[in-house]
């Protein structure tokens, strides 16, 4: 049984491509087209997977782009579990524009799920992760799917004796962080959102950081901060660590990449020092490739020799 177990409920496919120039009303001629299994739990059990461990991903799937969807799983030899649904899985597309390769992201909705559904991912869940040492929760939450979904799947956690990683946004979040997990990964806005208090310096930041995990909502929190880097809490230790310069191809995937990497090196019994200095190198790999691909084992491991974790002071 594979230490890691991710749950995506709204998976998609996501399609890369580029234009000269983003202009409108005109005919944008697109280049090469890349196709790429996606969604937040698919893309961490990827990057686990490329980095060496192994995970197993519960996702859903339906239609003509479910179908697709399996068969990109399956030329990634992923472990995996799909819950059929009656609408079809969605799509997501980024465009490059230029030499300067600015990117245009856009997000589709996703099928609407039923209860029965959705429900029926939970019990998927529970099959799965008998055994496991994490679970990881992540992405955003399917049209029809209640707000409390990954606070269930914290308390099924709970139940089972494993780990929850949750890395989502707004309600969703908060829910999960009101039951108790073991890691959450928000980002500055979030982490400001969850506080109810003003972040705007970094040490307010690590204070509302502090604060959190004191509550009891989660004993590891790891603060996604873009280019500076991210700070990890738990309530013993804090630290943070910056990316090395590199020079940024697509960001698809670095979040995910940042808590598929950090996951697994805590699922090897390293440290939090070291596992947030691995979630990094691997967020930082991530924009190293273009358009919807995901990190690679060597830049990674070379990265991780750059990255420092600094500790902060608690006052």
């Amino acid at each position: 049984m594979p230490h890691i177990v991710t749950l995506t409920l709204n998976p998609t496919i996501d399609v890369a491509t580029s234009v000269p120039e983003v202009t409108p009303e005109h005919k944008l001629r697109c280049g090469p087209v890349r196709r790429d299994p996606g969604g937040g739990g698919i893309n961490v059990a990827r990057v686990v997977r490329e980095l060496g461990g192994e995970a197993i991903a519960v996702y859903t799937r339906g239609g003509a782009t479910g179908s697709q969807l399996e068969e990109l799983l399956e030329e990634k030899g992923l472990l995996r579990r799909s819950v059929p649904l009656q609408d079809a899985t969605r799509e997501s597309f980024t465009v490059a524009e230029g030499t300067g390769a600015r990117e245009y992201r856009f997000i589709l909705p996703g099928p609407t799920l039923s209860e029965r559904e959705w429900q029926r991912c939970l019990d998927a869940l529970e099959d799965v992760a008998v055994g496991a040492t994490y679970i990881v929760a992540s992405g955003s939450l399917a049209p029809g799917v209640p707000e409390d979904f990954y606070a269930r799947v914290a308390r099924l956690g709970k139940r089972l004796a494993v780990r929850v990683v949750v890395d989502t946004n707004g309600p969703p979040l908060r829910a999960a962080l009101e039951e108790g997990v073991f890691m959450a990964k928000p980002n500055r806005r979030e982490l400001r959102d969850l506080s109810g208090a003003s972040v705007e310096d970094f040490a307010t930041q690590a204070a509302a950081a502090r604060e959190l995990v004191a509550q009891g909502r989660a004993e590891v929190l790891a603060v996604s901060m873009g280019a500076d880097g991210a700070l990890v809490t738990t309530r013993t230790a804090q630290f943070r660590a910056t990316p090395p310069p590199v020079r940024t191809y697509s960001s698809v995937g670095a979040g995910d990449s940042f808590v598929a990497g950090m996951t697994l090196a805590l699922a090897r019994g390293q440290s939090t020092e070291d596992a947030l200095r691995w979630g990094i190198a691997s967020g930082t790999a991530a924009l190293l490739t273009q358009g919807t691909d995901l990190c690679y084992r060597a830049d990674v491991e070379r990265l991780f020799t750059q990255v420092k974790a600094e500790p902060v002071s608690r006052p």
